[in-house]
């Protein structure tokens, strides 16, 4: 199975990045986790993403907050799929680096997550390994069936009480 690598602009993203990295592992993927800053480490930022695909990644997670270039340098260097975690780490609230990744020139494309969506980044590259992983894609719909089975006992109880 192709790894996962986790790429944040500063260690102050891990507080947030964590969520990914343990959802991955939590499923058995391989993760590989650096810090490279767009605008501070740009030529160990591009070697890497260069040789990503021949290191055996399959999906690059990018996260970043302000100024947020990241997961557009590493999308800018690769045809691997690049999903970006805009990270709340300003005044703004995290709407500039939402804003920073999302807003992606035609031909470069960057799938955007929500404001500190780690889990989710780790669950749609997941879903991305699972097109060709059949064992993978069965996990991942068992756990949304574990958490539907949850929801609906939870509106069981509910309503019985309020009846």
């Amino acid at each position: 199975m192709k790894k996962v690598a986790v790429i944040m602009g500063s260690d102050s993203d891990l507080k947030v990045v964590e969520k990914a990295i343990t959802t991955l592992k939590d499923y058995g993927v391989e993760t590989e986790v650096h810090i490279y800053s767009a605008h501070r480490t740009p030529v160990e930022a591009k070697e890497f993403t260069s040789s990503a695909r021949d290191n055996g990644i399959g999906v690059i997670i990018a996260a970043a907050g302000k100024a947020a270039h990241l997961a557009g340098a590493i999308a800018a260097n690769t045809t691997l799929p690049v999903i970006g975690i805009p990270i709340k780490a300003s005044a703004l609230e995290g709407i500039d680096a939402l804003l920073s990744t999302v807003q992606m020139p035609a031909g470069i494309p960057v799938a955007t997550v929500a404001i500190d969506g780690a889990e989710n980044a780790a669950l749609l590259a997941l879903q991305i390994l699972a097109v060709e992983d059949c064992a993978l894609a069965k996990k991942l719909q068992d756990a949304r069936d574990a958490k539907k089975a949850k929801i609906l006992a939870t509106d069981s109880e509910i309503n019985a009480k309020y009846k």
